[in-house]
């Protein structure tokens, strides 16, 4: 019965490795939006499916915009 239950889990691909993305830039906000929720949290990476190495520096982009005041700490 436990067995008939199991999911498979949905192989995802990091979207900036296909891109084949070197660096993420914290002014390209239009990218760092696609990692964000509906309440500005960021994404974890099991959910958006990125590599650690890209998931780093999509947290250290969208942090430091939040500094720069080109993306939101909340939306409300």
């Amino acid at each position: 019965m436990a067995e008939q239950r199991r999911r498979k889990k949905k192989l995802r691909k990091c979207k900036l490795c296909e891109m084949k993305v070197e660096y993420v830039d914290y002014k390209d906000v239009r990218l760092l939006r696609e990692f964000l929720n509906e309440k500005a949290k960021i994404i974890p990476k099991r959910v958006s499916g990125n590599c650690s190495k890209h998931q780093r520096m999509i947290k250290k982009a969208i942090k430091r915009a939040r500094q720069m005041a080109l993306l939101p700490y909340i939306e409300l």
